[in-house]
């Protein structure tokens, strides 16, 4: 082979290696990007002063430590993560296009809940199918948010805002058209800009808010919450752990039960 023949071929082979580093780079910072999925709120704050509040499922956000100089807290525990219905995204059908209603066993009480399969069947088979087969027991809500939008975010076996179920979805189901989530919303979690990106996690709105939609469009609203408002909103009053959007006292869910 000819020196220029080897340059032409060493210029190919750099770039083909190049754009597969580019590519798996971008499939990072995607799964890294993940809301409450990116949901993005805007809070007027009084004339002239506006608060942006995000809700994500940044992986170095997500299993940052409590700030602690003393270095007297013990760290976060670490949970393993968990592949639900094998890898693969249940069918919609399974939603049978009707209501479902159940309860939601947490640490702090139970919470009432009722489904709208048909509203939003794609992700009402994909929550009943989880709950099922005990996807969501001994997981903890990871996130707190108290100001701006007001959300507690669930569904992540691993507890830190990136777990999943090991398969995506979509496209987004049932959004208001309005971007206003009333008080008791059960909506899913995604990243920010891909309506394809669902996956377990989920979030309780336990007081009215606002979520702009983004590039992608709104969140898919699958049920709303029949008792147990309370339990949330008390999860909210305790607080947050310092220097974190965990709430100050670990809530589990200890089971999910569907009918």
């Amino acid at each position: 082979m000819s020196s220029k023949r080897e340059r032409e071929y060493e210029r190919r082979r750099y770039e083909k290696q190049h754009e597969r580093q580019l590519q798996a780079q971008r499939a990072r910072q995607r799964r890294n990007r993940v809301v409450a999925g990116g949901i993005a709120a805007v809070l007027a704050l009084g004339v002239g002063v506006v608060a942006v509040v995000g809700l994500t499922r940044d992986r170095d956000q997500q299993a940052a430590q409590p700030s602690d100089p003393a270095g007297t807290s013990a760290p976060l525990p670490t949970y393993p993560a968990r592949t639900g219905n094998g890898g693969v995204v249940p069918q919609a059908e399974l939603a049978e296009a009707r209501t479902w209603s159940g309860t939601l066993s947490t640490s702090a009480g139970e919470v009432g809940i009722e489904l709208d399969g048909a509203a939003a069947p794609q992700a009402v088979a994909n929550f009943v199918t989880l709950a099922g087969e005990g996807y969501f027991d001994g997981t903890v809500c990871h996130r707190l948010v108290t100001e701006g939008i007001h959300v507690l975010q669930c569904g992540d076996p691993t507890a830190t805002g990136s777990g999943g179920p090991g398969y995506a979805w979509g496209p987004i189901e049932n959004a208001p058209a309005d971007d206003v989530y009333p008080a008791g919303t059960i909506a899913m979690a995604r990243i920010g800009g891909d309506g394809e990106s669902m996956g377990s996690q989920f979030f309780l709105v336990y007081e009215d808010s606002q979520i702009p939609s983004d590039a992608a469009g709104g969140y898919t609203v699958f049920g709303h919450i029949t008792s147990g408002l309370d339990v949330v909103k008390a999860i909210a009053d305790a607080g947050t752990q310092d220097g974190s959007e965990r709430p100050v006292t670990d809530v589990t869910i200890e089971g999910v039960e569907i009918q």
